[in-house]
């Protein structure tokens, strides 16, 4: 995969009580994750639908979501699927199978993070990772979107039926 292509289409399942903010990244900055420490908004999606639905689960529960598809230009994004840009970094498909939440846990910094860092300071906007809950499936993380010099990334919703804002929650 090139190192910018001009358009992916993703897909993201979240929590529906967040339908109004598709594209805030703010559950992810709340909690932390796999390629971001608490605090830093991130956008976690999929390439596939049903990637983003396994992934949203996490388990055998199956959670009620709101899956919407996205459309994101113009992005600088890391393909950490390909063995060359691992070797380029100087990390191994390891890196996919670290325990990040036990790293946490114990204050130390996962190597997700590390290897975030570094690409962040080199302009990237975010990394493309295989799917940890479907096999063969593939997954983005965004670091960057929607500001000066960021990639653009919209929700589809060409019927407007997402809510714009919270008050349909209330």
């Amino acid at each position: 995969m090139p190192e910018i292509q001009s358009r992916h289409t993703l897909w993201r399942a979240f929590v529906p009580r967040w339908a109004h903010l598709p594209l805030s990244g703010e559950g992810a900055a709340r909690f932390g994750g796999r390629w971001n420490p608490v605090g830093h908004p991130t956008i976690y999606a999929a390439f596939e639908l049903s990637t983003a639905w396994a992934e949203y689960n996490q388990s055998f529960v199956q959670h009620p979501a709101l899956i919407a598809q996205l459309e994101l230009r113009n992005a600088r994004l890391a393909d950490l699927t390909s063995a060359e840009t691992l070797e380029r970094w100087g990390v191994t498909s390891d890196i996919h199978q670290c325990e990040w939440r036990d790293l946490v846990d114990r204050e130390l910094v996962p190597p997700t993070y590390e290897l975030r860092e570094r690409l962040l300071a080199e302009g990237w906007h975010g990394v493309i990772y295989p799917s940890h809950m479907s096999r063969g499936g593939t997954c983005a993380a965004l670091w960057r979107w929607n500001g000066e010099g960021a990639p653009s990334l919209e929700a589809v919703d060409p019927d407007h039926r997402l809510p714009t804002s919270a008050a349909s929650w209330l």
